[in-house]
């Protein structure tokens, strides 16, 4: 009875204790520490309550001490509570008392717990050494019945037969395959035991995960165990996402005409995403659909149709050709019934409307939705993601802010407690305010804490509160890198952000070098504030390294914070102007100032097909970079990009499935003061005479654009239509064969970079004339098979870049004149047999980049340039551009 007393008395003393650190100043420190020891101890109660067993008597006589000291302590919190806040002898006193009832507590803790627990253990091991005497017994006693009826063939005996015959066991319904041991095992049945049994009928009801041995009634043992999934190493990653892990399991393997949809609900931040992707991982789960595994990332900007039809061509095998913009039904009717089960994860889902359209109803189809959000009419069993605990919540928040799983004994452990309960046990708020946090001294810290306390307690409107938390995980940032991060909002939800578009934007906008620029790229990546991609921090970080291809990605809830930091101030003197998402038409409340001047920096609009009529007059005077987010396949480009005085970087990215069509090319005529250009599957138009030079463009990238058209019936002269362009990128244009001899005439190129242009057969002959060039990559153009001899007159080349050429057959023979080359990639050049002899000559080289066979080449002349490193290429097999 003593265990019922004490419980109710726990929870009644944990009430008062919080009205004490409420309003008694002088007893909070008590009253927050005694009440931390209390919430330890109600676990351990509650448990003794609920498992039904009556104690020993020494046991109830330990338990009636503990009962006694929480009356105490429960009277003390009273007092202490009613006392007056002007009598500070009486409040030290009584704080004197809790303290002394709190180290009681540590003590009867640390002292009866562990020999409870060895007591548990050793009565535990007597019980099931007495029940395994049993099995062993009754299968004697069944074999020598078998042999007495004569041979039975293996595996004919029902299971059942056995389970009633033992004594306090029964089987558990679970799928045997993914664990039984082989057929060929000749006494499978004692293997079989030990995962079909578990002790008494009670715990038979209990969720056991598939294969594993049932822990449920040893909650020390599970914790431990759920500090870190198989293959993550010491990564923390808390029993809230093991338990999650094995329950969603449990639904996904419960039958393919059980339960079609299965769903991952929870506030944004709270871990879904990584919940679904180790289910992804999960062996078990990779074995039971067979690999047969799809996993898709929604937006709230998503064109469902094409979506619809990509998914169904990959699940079905069967490619929808025509004109159709939906799945034909007679298609539906001929996916094979034998094909067998596969799992379709839907990650980030919005709406009720666009689940709807992309729910297969096909046998053995699996759908897993991952959404902030509950769709009970489709997903009828949902698993709910819990926050962290406070055990959890501390190793994860100390793995971002001290790289391990505990607090450093250097620093104040009681602040670092108070910040993390700040974080309501969010895993992104986590990881995010505690890598900002990293290697701060100690004001920052208690700023931190005192700036999160004034933030609302969680309640049912907690996702938005969310961003208020969120909001002082930037305020540690620099005042540059704090305005990169914010300048991350201006790109659409769920799209990789291309890192040359962003590294380009930071130095134009914030007078950045472009060192300075990545150095903030990479302090956001660490405060988890963006992802990079394909590992961009490496790839990206070498002096002549090229972004193209690299991109980062940020999370919904971050990119959230930065739009709500950007609307705090007035429409009309905000920074950056952004729509926040796809719309038909311009945001009314943008309508409202088309007379007035806007004081923003960075405009972005988010639309679809533009035409005249869409736009109306806006006036930014102040504006320096624009960027068009659009998705159509021709777009009348806004009128009022000519009286833009100050703008110097246009970004356009077309997100259609094909080039568009840009209208209203006029306005470039106004556009003085542009330095950088970046078009995105746009067909560019060809030049007319007419063109206007812009001065003081610099920087031109033309990606996935089709450029045929504008090389050969341009009428302009380059050099005097772009007089101070410097660099010029050419990527994933595939229509281009030949480059123009007239880029030659650009003398103020410094570096040229084409890639993965797969149709270049040719480069011009007068590319010796580029006599500025100190970079030059031509990479991943399998057409191309030479280099042009007039290369070898470029003085001042730096860095040269031939790698994944697999056609090109030989280096021009007088490449020992480009004095200044101090590095070559040319990594899978398989064709290059031979290297000139001049390559000798090339004393300022320093690095060789190549296979293991022209590695060899080079070391013939590694004797002449004393200082010459060669890097042998690992073998690398990308298929990340098919995804893109």
């Amino acid at each position: 009875m003593e265990t019922f007393f004490a419980g109710d008395i726990a929870k009644e003393l944990i009430k008062e204790l919080l009205n004490v650190v409420r309003q008694t100043y002088l007893c909070r420190p008590a009253a927050e520490q005694l009440k931390r020891s209390v919430d330890s101890l109600l676990p351990i109660i509650q448990e003794i309550r609920l498992s039904g067993v009556e104690l020993p008597q020494h046991r109830q006589k330990q338990l009636s001490e503990l009962a006694d000291n929480l009356r105490l302590a429960l009277d003390l919190a009273r007092k202490a509570a009613a006392s007056p806040r002007w009598n500070v002898y009486r409040s030290m006193q009584l704080a004197r008392k809790m303290e002394r009832i709190d180290h009681w507590i540590t003590r009867w803790l640390e002292r009866q717990v562990p020999a409870h627990l060895l007591a548990d253990v050793h009565h535990i091991r007597v019980d099931y050494t007495a029940r395994l005497d049993r099995i062993e017994r009754t299968l004697d006693l069944t074999a020598a019945s078998a042999v007495a009826r004569g041979p039975v063939a293996f595996g004919t005996a029902p299971f059942s037969v056995f389970p009633e015959t033992i004594e306090g066991f029964v089987p558990i319904r679970a799928p045997i395959a993914m664990w039984s041991p082989p057929a060929t095992s000749c006494f499978p049945m004692p293997e079989m035991m030990e995962g079909l049994m578990m002790p008494t009928e009670a715990a038979a009801e209990a969720p056991v995960a598939m294969g594993k041995s049932p822990s449920s009634r040893f909650p020390v043992a599970e914790i431990m165990e759920g500090l870190m999934l198989a293959g993550e190493g010491v990564k923390p990653v808390g029993v809230g996402i093991r338990v999650g892990k094995e329950k969603v399991k449990e639904m996904l393997m419960e039958g393919i005409n059980r339960i079609a949809v299965v769903g991952i609900s929870g506030i944004g931040g709270s871990g879904k995403t990584t919940l679904a992707r180790e289910i992804c991982r999960d062996p078990e789960i990779r074995s039971y659909f067979e690999d047969r595994i799809y996993f898709e990332t929604l937006s709230q900007s998503q064109n469902l149709e094409s979506l619809k039809l990509r998914l169904w061509e990959q699940i079905s095998g069967n490619i929808v050709l025509g004109v159709y913009n939906q799945i034909p039904q007679w298609q539906m009717e001929l996916v094979p019934k034998d094909k067998g089960p596969f799992l379709l994860v839907l990650d980030d889902v919005w709406s009720v409307s666009e689940l709807e359209e992309l729910i297969f109803r096909v046998p053995g189809c699996k759908i897993l939705v991952v959404s902030r959000f509950k769709f009970p009419a489709i997903v009828k069993s949902t698993y709910e993601m819990e926050l962290l605990g406070e055990e959890d919540a501390l190793s994860l928040f100390c793995h971002a802010a001290f790289e391990q799983t505990y607090i450093p004994s250097t620093v104040d452990q009681k602040l670092i407690k108070q910040v993390v309960e700040e974080c309501k046990g969010l895993p992104l708020a986590l990881k995010v305010i505690g890598a900002s946090l990293r290697d701060q001294p100690p004001k920052f810290w208690l700023r931190a804490k005192n700036k999160l306390a004034r933030g609302e307690t969680i309640s049912e409107s907690h996702e938005n509160k969310v961003l208020e938390r969120m909001a002082s995980s930037i305020d540690f940032l620099s005042g540059k890198a704090r305005e990169c991060f914010l300048d991350l909002g201006s790109f659409p939800e769920d799209k990789r952000i291309p890192l040359d578009v962003l590294i380009n934007l930071w130095m134009e906008l914030h007078d950045l070098d472009e060192e300075d620029a990545f150095a903030i790229l990479v302090e956001l990546s660490n405060k988890n504030l963006l992802t990079l991609l394909k590992d961009a921090q490496n790839r990206a970080g070498d002096i002549y390294s090229s972004y193209t291809e690299l991109c980062v990605t940020q999370h919904d809830l971050l990119r959230d914070l930065a739009l709500h930091v950007n609307n705090q101030e007035p429409l009309n003197t905000r920074r950056r102007l952004i729509m926040p998402r796809r719309e038909k038409e311009l945001p009314k409340e943008w309508e409202r100032f088309k007379d007035q001047q806007l004081e923003a920096q960075i405009v972005s609009f988010n639309t679809g097909e533009m035409n005249e009529s869409d736009w109306f007059q806006m006036h930014f005077p102040k504006t320096e970079v624009l960027i068009l987010n659009f998705a159509a396949d021709a777009y009348f480009l806004p009128p009022f990009l000519s009286v833009m005085p100050k703008l110097k970087t246009l970004i356009l990215i077309n997100y259609g499935a094909s080039c568009t069509t840009l209208q209203n090319l006029s306005v470039f005529t106004s556009l003085s003061n542009l330095r950088s250009l970046w078009l995105e599957k746009i067909a560019v138009p060809p030049l007319p005479r007419t063109t206007v030079p812009l001065q003081n463009l610099r920087k031109v990238s033309l990606v996935l654009c089709e450029l045929t058209n504008s090389l050969r019936c341009s009428k302009v002269e380059l050099s005097l239509t772009f007089p101070r362009l410097s660099h010029l990128a050419i990527d994933h244009c595939i229509d281009i064969t030949k480059l123009p001899s007239a880029i030659c005439d650009i003398n103020s190129l410094e570096c040229l970079s084409i890639s993965n242009c797969h149709d270049l057969s040719e480069l011009p002959c007068e590319f010796g004339k580029l006599s500025s060039l100190g970079i030059l990559r031509v990479y991943a153009c399998p057409a191309l098979k030479r280099l042009p001899q007039s290369i070898c007159l470029l003085k001042g080349l730096k860095y040269l870049d031939i790698s994944q050429s697999f056609n090109l057959q030989e280096l021009p023979e007088e490449l020992g004149h480009m004095t200044s080359l101090e590095k070559i990639d040319m990594r899978e050049c398989s064709q290059l047999k031979t290297l000139p002899r001049s390559s000798s000559s090339l004393k300022s080289l320093g690095h060789v980049i190549c296979d293991e066979d022209i590695a060899s080449l080079w070391k013939e002349a590694e004797k002449d340039i004393p200082d010459l490193r060669i890097q042998v290429a690992e073998e690398s097999f990308n298929l990340d551009w098919l995804v893109e």
